[in-house]
């Protein structure tokens, strides 16, 4: 069995949905959450989703820790630890960390290093991360609020992170084949390796080239290159909708364009995070109070920010951190609408704000469905007795039409 550790909610969804597409049986399992014997069983791959990509270094490596140790008593042979395709962390971040443990504990030698994801437009060329064609540093995330990535060698945003030693490969050897690639990676000089991807099928030349490696690490597009022992079951049956509603605390460009398409014909409700401060629980009901005044075909959505500069800088409330408030509203609003039987379907945006939600709502395990865009699905959880679709992304995913549209997907 293929175990795998992801550092949001959002990236363990994107993940599975590619074990799914390259032939494995996949289940995500929530942070601390035991699987049965059954689950197991039904499953060639296990996720466990962590909510540890800005968490402080140390507890990010005892989690992730953790994680690996549970996916070795549940029979994992082969480790997968997944990050952002933009490889999202600052030089005192948590990617090097928990590397540098997972290394330590499987006994690994070496360690390939993939963010890319060429499906969303994230390649690596010549050692640099590119985003549609833009270098990472002169993309849209050059102004995260929270991982502001500044530099586009991968090699010189893991280096400060690790232990290790970082080399790279590029694409001239793997478009000579996993024998020539994996010679290479044989001789490389160091334990980490960061590969050069620019299309599907390099991902299946690297996948086929670490075949046995104990330990990989990338974005969610490495895992399409590596074949899975049975092919997915079709056995998605979602939940009537009821109200549906988006949930956004992501301030990322693309997740404020997905605002804006759907303000044209939605309703759209702003948080209002100074106010939340004192009390996000009556912000929240408040917010459940606006939802119930919509129309009933409407879609509505509940927001952290229309525009940039709706957004509270840190320090903005003092010690209190803007993002957290955001969470607990949003966490509050998903747990009003589906304790109350309002909903069964929801999309969530944003990583953070997608463990808020799954954490709130009780959800141990997710079932994954249908694609909606690449790097984006519907799955299933069990939620306070109920059975709750949820389209958890990353703020960077998705096209702008998408909190319209992904409905159509869910059947």
């Amino acid at each position: 069995m293929l175990g795998a550790v992801a550092d949001d909610f959002t990236g363990a969804t994107d993940l599975a949905m590619m074990l799914r597409a390259s032939g494995h049986r996949v289940v995500v399992a929530i942070e601390d959450a035991q699987l049965d014997a059954e689950q197991l069983e039904a499953a060639d791959a296990v996720v466990i989703a962590l909510k540890t990509r800005t968490a402080p270094v140390a507890d990010a490596v005892s989690r992730s820790r953790a994680a690996i140790s549970r996916l070795q008593g549940w029979g994992a042979t082969r480790f997968y630890v997944k990050y952002c395709s933009t490889f999202d962390s600052t030089d005192h971040g948590n990617i090097g960390p928990v590397l540098d443990a997972a290394r330590e504990m499987l006994g690994a030698q070496r360690c390939v290093v993939v963010p890319s994801l060429p499906a969303n437009g994230r390649r690596v060329r010549e050692g640099l991360l590119f985003v549609h064609e833009q270098l990472l540093e002169d993309s849209p995330m050059r102004h995260h609020p929270l991982t502001p990535m500044t530099r586009s060698r991968v090699a010189d945003l893991l280096r400060p992170q690790t232990t290790g030693e970082v080399a790279e490969i590029h694409r001239t050897t793997i478009l000579e084949g996993p024998d020539a690639l994996r010679a290479a990676l044989d001789e490389a000089p160091a334990p980490y390796v960061v590969l050069d991807t620019d299309t599907d099928a390099d991902l299946a030349t690297i996948g086929a080239a670490t075949g046995e490696d104990v330990l990989v690490s990338g974005g969610s597009g490495l895992a399409l290159g590596i074949p899975g022992p049975t092919g997915a079951a079709s056995d998605w049956e979602p939940p009537e909708p009821g109200r549906r509603a988006v949930l956004c605390g992501s301030v990322s460009a693309q997740s404020l364009a997905q605002i804006a398409d759907a303000a044209r014909t939605q309703p759209v409700h702003v948080i209002d995070v100074r106010a939340a401060a004192t009390d996000p629980s009556a912000a929240a009901a408040q917010i459940l109070e606006w939802i119930d005044a919509q129309e009933t075909g409407a879609i509505p959505v509940v927001c952290a920010a229309r525009t940039r500069e709706d957004v509270l800088p840190a320090g903005a409330l003092g010690e209190t951190d803007p993002a957290a408030i955001v969470e607990a509203v949003i966490a509050g609003v998903a747990g009003g609408l589906v304790g109350s039987g309002r909903s069964s379907a929801l999309i969530v945006a944003g990583g953070e704000s997608s463990g808020a939600v799954v954490g709130a709502l009780g959800a141990t395990a997710l079932r994954i469905g249908p694609e909606i865009a690449p790097g984006v699905c519907w799955s299933l959880a069990e939620s306070r007795g109920r059975t709750l679709a949820l389209a958890l992304k990353s703020g960077n995913f998705g096209g702008e039409d998408m909190f319209t549209t992904a409905w159509e997907v869910l059947g």
